[in-house]
């Protein structure tokens, strides 16, 4: 938004500007935030920062915590949620003492060192991504796990289970696992979705379209353009920021959990690819493989011989599989194809312009923290383009057939994504040289992030009792 200090202030000024907050992402994804008077702001802000304990967002421990953050001018945006007016802005990370720099670790860090490596390399001026952002929207929920009493009830005013409601029932309740692109009456959310459009509109975001997905219960879908792979995942910290507080201001709750409902349809982040060169499209080929380049397809076959590593970024959580299961429409085959919804990477047979021609990774969930789990992608497909992975020669398709409906014998050849985070992980540990060139990840911040899922998160899973499993051996 800001290029110098001077036009920061300007605008403070002219907007009259309260107070001056903050963003800095944690390990897993979430944002902490820090806030100042607009009187504090300085050039010194932004070239000596602010100083944080960096072990409470996951990055160090706590002897060796003391860091800092370097405000971003130009992410800043006014956010529409503080009362007070409030100019935002997205802060990097930096050590101190002897390594005094950039934090390795800061993974907005990691996502510029990705485009810069892959520059380097030559191989594209601009990765292009574009991630659809699918999410329930509930009316209300409640939850609790203690050691006598684990639960959760959820609620949706427009999900058919309240078709007996005795109160505010008008009868227009959205059909079990058919509400993709669902109607008025029955879309309860429809104008809180373009409230959040619009909103993102004014963040410079700029929104393909928005509409209703399959869920009944209140499951939606924004997706944005493609643009720049480090400012699309600022970008998507900031949807999820916004959706949030927009459901909060319409007295409704917003999650992004892969599969916060048994039975109903689960939530992704497929995310829409290409790479640009001197302006041009560098995975168009009118004489290719569903109009796909060389180029394309070794980025494929980078990405599907990875994919099994890749999950533990884009699919950090043990939620994230029970939505990648067999027989939705989230992927579990390891293959590549045109319009098919049952592979990993699928190539959209509606784009027709070649400039827009490109394809989708479409296990990935918003989970995930995303500038990891972009750089991640991107650094396998580097690795295909470097090695000319061919995913043909590789034995990943194309299959342009539900890969459900193929004899088992057929079937079987087709290897499938890890079944749990404590799986992906484990693929992670056996596959991470890809992701280390370029000193782009390296292997203490891999190693963090492998502990830090396991103790954080597996081990808290593990030991709770869960109540189907009180409905199968209790009586045994």
């Amino acid at each position: 938004m800001f290029n110098n200090i001077s036009q920061v202030q300007e605008f403070i000024k002219q907007n009259n500007i309260k107070f001056i907050d903050f963003k800095v992402v944690t390990l897993p994804g979430r944002w902490n935030h820090l806030t100042i008077p607009v009187e504090r702001l300085s050039e010194k802000t932004f070239s000596e920062g602010i100083g944080f304990d960096g072990s409470s967002y996951g990055y160090s421990t706590i002897e060796d915590s003391d860091m800092r953050f370097l405000p971003d001018m130009t992410t800043a945006f006014v956010d529409p949620y503080c009362k007070i007016p409030t100019l935002s802005m997205i802060a990097n990370m930096y050590t101190l003492g002897k390594n005094e720099g950039r934090f390795s670790g800061d993974p907005r860090f990691i996502a510029e060192k990705a485009e810069k490596y892959m520059r380097e390399l030559g191989i594209a001026d601009e990765y292009a991504i574009g991630p659809e952002f699918e999410f329930y929207i509930f009316d209300h929920i409640n939850y609790e796990v203690t050691s006598h009493h684990q639960e959760v009830f959820i609620d949706s005013k427009q999900a058919p289970w309240n078709t007996n409601n005795k109160e505010e029932n008008f009868g227009y309740k959205a059909p079990f696992q058919k509400s993709y692109h669902l109607g008025l009456p029955y879309d309860l959310n429809n104008d809180l979705r373009s409230e959040i459009c619009l909103k993102l509109e004014e963040m410079g975001i700029a929104v393909k379209y928005h509409h209703h997905e399959v869920g009944s219960a209140g499951q939606l879908e924004v997706e944005v353009e493609l643009g720049e792979m480090t400012k699309m995942a600022d970008a998507t910290m900031m949807a999820k920021h916004l959706i949030k507080n927009e459901a909060v201001a319409h007295g409704k709750t917003a999650t992004f959990m892969p599969k916060p409902l048994f039975g109903e349809a689960g939530s992704g982040m497929h995310v829409h690819m290409l790479l640009r060169k001197n302006g041009k499209n560098l995975f168009f080929d009118e004489n290719g493989y569903s109009q796909m380049s060389e180029t394309a397809l070794y980025f494929i076959g980078g990405i599907l011989k990875h994919s099994k590593a890749l999950l533990a970024f884009t699919n950090p959580s043990t939620n994230s599989y029970k939505r990648l299961v067999p027989g939705f429409e989230a992927p579990v085959s390891i293959c590549f194809a045109t319009g098919n919804r049952s592979a990993v990477i699928r190539i959209p047979g509606y784009i027709k312009d070649p400039e827009a021609r490109r394809f989708e990774f479409r296990p990935s969930d918003a989970t995930a923290n995303p500038y990891l789990a972009y750089s991640a992608i991107l650094m396998a497909g580097i690795d295909g383009i470097e090695n000319k992975i061919n995913p043909t020669v590789e034995g990943f398709g194309p299959y342009d057939v539900n890969v459900f409906d193929l004899p088992e014998e057929e079937r079987n050849k087709i290897e499938t994504l890890p079944r749990s985070l404590d799986e992906a992980l484990e693929e992670l540990k056996k596959d991470s040289s890809f992701l280390l060139k370029g000193n782009v990840f390296d292997e203490h911040f891999i190693n963090t992030w492998i502990k830090f899922k396991y103790e954080k998160e597996i081990k808290k899973v593990i030991p709770v009792p869960s109540p189907i499993e009180f409905q199968l051996y209790y009586d045994l």
